[in-house]
Formats: structure tokens, C-alpha cells, sequence
């Protein structure tokens, strides 16, 4: 799950990591495998490639399987041809799911994910539906014991940074996708290691869902997302008081 609650997401889910641990493992190499594929497999140069090795490490994901990943993307080691696809469509109370998918055959992942949409009573929409609500950006996580607001100003907005977000414990920053690379390179060279960080589907706007139906419903059906092989993010445009999480 990522955007808007992807931080209180990712505490609230950090005792089930280990249970999930293939499946992370999966997701950070296909990750590397695609950004080596786009990018070449040193990290020196590829700072999307050196930022994913950073967020594998820190999964503690062997260093085989890294290896493994890079020479996958640069054709060293065969493997598999991954296709990405991103779907779209509603959760109950009209909430918009964004779905990135990474995947080797797409009918098996278009059949699971529609298959997830109706399990959990929400729909699968047409392409482009959701384009006026999200936008794709570079988002950084940080957490607000590693650096202080201004520390982090000077580090990002000149190398391209669009948006700062202070929240009570983290920060999170957002760019153009072309700037990406840029603003890794300048936390890497401030010393500020991301908690995340990724190109994610950012909401322009957010539906205050008021139900504890509807909460349960919309967040049933992002963690039957989640939890597909082949999906690799789940976003969506949802904010949910904290006493509805209980």
C-alpha cells in the first residue's frame, strides 16, 4: 500500500514482515532486475539501481539474490521477461485503486487482479479512468529522527524536489519522475538514507471515507491486492481517520 498512508501503513503491518518476507524479496528483485534492465547494472551510475540495492539490504535481502536480480536486468543470467502494467479501479465508496504490476504472463495477472476486485465487492475500471486524480512522482519516506526539515530543504529542493510534506514523524518528499535520480544522489551525498523510496502513484485529491464498513471493505481489498505474486504497489486516494483503524 503506498501514498497517503503508506507510512502508518507500513508500521501497522511491520510485525506481519517476516511472514511476507518471499513476497517482499520478490518485489524488491523484480524491482532491481527492471531498473538494471533500464538503467545498467552498476549502481555507481544508476542511482535508481543503487537506491533499490540500498532498500534490499536493509530487508535484509541476500546478496546472492541482489546479484542475481542485477544480472537478470543486464542479461547476464537468463530469466524471465517482465512486462509492467498498471490497472485501475474502485474500492467500495467510490475510492480509486491504482495497481502496478510487474509480470511474465499478463492474463494470469489480469485474472487475479479483477478476480481480487470482485472478491472484495469494488470494480476493475477502463484505462486512464483514474488519470485526472493521480500522478505519477518520485516519493521519498523519511523518517524524522534521521534529518530535520531544513537539513532536508537544502539536500532536495535544488536538485529538483517539488513538494515537502512534514507529518508528525516522518517526512515525505515528492518530484517529477525525470528528477528522480537527482534527488537520491543528494540525500545519498547529505548522508539521509529514505525508509522508501519509489516512483508512486500520487493522489491530487483524497475521499474521507466516514464508515468503519467501508474502511474494512476498501482496506480488505488492498491487502488481497497486495498479496498477488505479481503486484508490485497498491495506491490509492483514501483518508481514514485514525479511530476507524481500531
Amino acid at each position: 500500500m503506498s501514498g497517503h498512508s503508506k507510512w502508518a501503513t507500513t508500521k501497522r503491518h511491520k510485525a506481519a514482515v517476516d511472514a511476507k518476507r518471499g513476497k517482499i524479496f520478490s518485489v524488491i528483485a523484480k524491482e532491481i532486475t527492471l531498473a538494471a534492465r533500464d538503467g545498467g547494472g552498476n549502481p555507481e551510475f544508476n542511482a535508481r539501481l543503487r537506491t533499490l540495492i540500498n532498500k534490499a539490504k536493509g530487508a535484509n535481502m541476500p546478496a546472492d539474490n541482489i546479484d542475481r536480480a542485477v544480472k537478470k536486468g543486464t542479461g547476464e543470467l537468463p530469466g524471465m521477461v517482465f512486462e509492467e502494467i498498471t490497472y485501475e479501479g474502485y474500492a467500495p465508496g467510490g475510492i480509486g485503486i491504482v495497481v502496478d504490476v510487474t509480470t511474465d504472463n499478463k492474463n494470469r495477472s489480469a485474472s487475479a487482479v479483477r478476480s481480487a476486485f470482485t472478491k472484495a465487492g469494488g470494480s476493475l475500471a477502463s484505462p486512464g479512468a483514474l488519470a485526472f486524480n493521480f500522478q505519477k512522482q518520485g516519493q521519498f519516506l523519511i523518517d524524522a529522527d534521521k534529518t530535520d526539515e531544513d537539513t532536508l530543504m537544502l539536500a532536495v529542493l535544488d536538485a529538483g524536489a517539488e513538494d515537502i510534506r512534514t507529518e508528525e514523524d516522518h517526512f515525505e518528499v515528492l518530484c517529477p519522475m525525470s528528477a528522480f535520480d537527482q534527488v537520491s544522489q543528494s540525500l545519498e551525498k547529505e548522508g539521509i538514507q529514505p525508509d522508501d523510496a519509489s516512483l508512486a502513484w500520487i493522489p491530487n485529491s483524497l475521499i474521507s471515507i466516514k464508515d468503519a464498513d467501508t474502511v474494512k471493505k476498501t482496506l480488505r481489498l488492498i491487502e488481497i491486492l497486495d498479496d498477488l505474486e505479481d503486484v508490485q504497489n497498491v495506491y490509492a486516494n483514501y483518508d481514514i481517520d485514525d479511530s476507524l483503524l481500531t
